[in-house]
């Protein structure tokens, strides 16, 4: 009785954890689309020079590196459930530093508290992780695919919110950001019902994994975390300087919060069945056409700056980057053991959100201070994707060309 009646419970566990990822990344999950729909403008608004408009956006990318490794040991040591809430003090704490930073026209304060909602952006990161902790089978791909899916609700939500609540008081933004303090509290409630047991205790008697540099040395993992770095790196580099472009090409914030929230309605739409088609074809393909998708986006962009070119090429670099991205997390998380899991996925986000942090840097400079004109930088922008492309598309196909038995 006990065997037919234990794989049902875990079954049941599992969806139960992936239901309520699926949330944490629907709600908690709308105030990064809120930031990064308001952080450059806000931040231009109070930085001393035009080139650190993005700086705030780049800080909390940083912020995010910084504290993956560590956050993924506390993990290891403490749970899931005590890192995600750590997290999203973190992003309460954020959000209130930079409301304060709003509120006295301190961009300094402004940035201390970009910086720190970090920390719940890279717990934000392991949701996907998590998702695979307690799926088994065909179903842990889907159950990445899932929770990732639930960006669809944040897509909608967070740009619609700075919307609402840009212009609400006096000090513009200010009132996005207390918004954002409330969404984070909300989560303490949600994470009351994860149920992911914790790791066992390591013994040093028994097998440990691989040391960093041996994971590293593995070819799979290397090609995983280039893939996931290049796909996630790439998006935000365009990303970020998107609402620079729009306004800078004379469109009001609106129009650029509505194709944000198209870009990132076209980052977690295909979710629903990215999992599936991993599932069929397996990871490598579909890190490959999401590659080939951004490549896509990119050409799209070099053709002009109309509002159809803006939204056209947002919608593909959303998606391409939903392929990229979701097959690399599904490419990694087939290649180690469980007692490598903390070592792996931290280092993975620390190189993952370490290249997304020199993206977000890089935007502003070529938005802004590389041309004379906001097409300009644009078009430097886009022309930047070229050779991480390459690099990220050799190594795919390095890995797929090796002998069966060395891939």
């Amino acid at each position: 009785m006990t065997s037919d009646t234990a794989p049902s419970r875990e079954t049941a566990r599992a969806r139960r954890n992936v239901t309520v990822l699926v949330l944490a990344q629907a709600f908690l999950g709308a105030q990064m689309s809120m930031i990064f729909t308001m952080g450059g403008l806000a931040g231009q608004t109070l930085a001393p020079n035009p080139c650190f408009a993005t700086l705030p956006i780049s800080l909390i990318v940083l912020g995010s590196m910084l504290s993956a490794g560590p956050l993924s040991g506390f993990m290891q040591r403490a749970g899931r459930r005590a890192g995600f809430l750590l997290g999203i003090a973190g992003g309460a704490a954020g959000a209130a530093i930079a409301a304060l930073g709003l509120y006295q026209g301190s961009f300094g304060l402004f940035l201390a508290g970009s910086l720190l909602t970090g920390l719940y952006m890279s717990a934000q990161g392991f949701y996907r992780f998590a998702a695979a902790d307690t799926a088994e089978g065909a179903f842990q791909p889907k159950a990445i695919s899932y929770v990732l899916a639930g960006g669809l609700v944040a897509a909608i939500l967070g740009p619609q919110l700075v919307k609402v609540t840009a212009e609400a008081m006096v000090i513009p933004f200010l009132g996005s950001y207390l918004v954002a303090i409330g969404i984070n509290l909300s989560g303490v409630l949600l994470f009351a019902f994860l149920d992911i047991p914790r790791p066992p205790p390591r013994d040093p008697a028994h097998h440990r994994g691989r040391s960093r540099a041996d994971l590293l040395r593995d070819p799979a993992i290397a090609v995983a975390i280039i893939c996931g770095m290049v796909s996630y790196a790439l998006m935000n580099l365009v990303m970020t300087s998107t609402p620079l472009a729009v306004v800078g090409c004379g469109f009001d914030t609106g129009t650029a919060a509505d194709i944000v929230t198209a870009h990132v309605l076209a980052m977690y739409v295909p979710s629903f069945f990215t999992g599936h088609l991993i599932a069929r074809f397996g990871a490598r393909p579909i890190v490959a056409l999401g590659l080939a998708i951004l490549a896509a986006a990119g050409a799209v962009a070099l053709t002009g700056v109309e509002i159809e070119r803006f939204l056209v090429t947002l919608i593909l670099l959303g998606i391409g980057w939903n392929f990229g991205f979701i097959g690399a997390t599904a490419m990694l998380a087939q290649s180690h053991g469980p007692e490598e899991r903390g070592a792996v996925q931290g280092m993975n986000d620390i190189l993952v959100f370490g290249g997304v942090t020199l993206a977000s840097l890089a935007s502003g400079g070529l938005m802004n201070c590389s041309a004379s004109s906001a097409q300009e930088g644009w078009t430097a922008v886009n022309m930047a994707m070229v050779p991480f492309l390459a690099l990220a598309g050799g190594a795919l196909i390095w890995l797929t060309l090796r002998p069966k038995d060395q891939a």
